[in-house]
């Protein structure tokens, strides 16, 4: 469910369905083809709303994407259907559950303002395991210890038969 105060909005078209999203929303669509921790780029708006401004259309919304992270995958509650006619011994039962992906909505805007997001969370994230991973090769690197070569053993000659 959207989040109410946010100032920014917008109506998103997953799996043929219309979703209402705020920055910070969670919702569960259709199930997309992506890993969870995955970020993914919707591009189909169909309206955004930011404060006062208010865009619809294809022409308006040109550029303006949702960012979103893929939290989880589910499966949705189970629907029965139950066919039944009496005196005639007819009795269909069917069953099914819906493939689901849980999204967390991270950002409403055009595509610099997720990229710019995006490169600055890489930037911080790719210091931080540089620094690690330095510290961890040199560690190995101290810890290491070669073991001695092994010696070869000497080659046997064969006596030749004269026969």
């Amino acid at each position: 469910m959207p989040q109410s105060g946010g100032t920014s909005t917008a109506v998103i078209v997953s799996g043929g369905k219309q979703y209402r999203v705020a920055a910070g929303d969670r919702i569960l669509v259709d199930r997309l083809a992506a890993e969870p921790g995955q970020e993914l780029t919707l591009d189909r708006v169909l309206l955004h709303v930011d404060g006062d401004d208010f865009k619809v259309g294809a022409e308006s919304l040109a550029g303006i994407t949702v960012a979103a992270k893929v939290i989880a995958h589910r499966r949705g509650p189970k629907i029965d259907s139950l066919r039944y006619k009496s005196k005639k011994h007819v009795r269909v039962h069917r069953g099914a559950r819906a493939d689901l992906t849980a999204l967390e909505i991270i950002s409403i805007g055009p595509h610099d303002a997720h990229k710019t997001a995006r490169a600055a969370k890489a930037e911080k994230a790719g210091e931080k395991t540089e620094t690690k991973a330095a510290a961890k090769t040199a560690d190995k690197a101290a810890t290491r210890k070669r073991a001695p070569a092994r010696k070869k053993a000497a080659e046997k000659e064969e006596p030749e038969d004269g026969a």
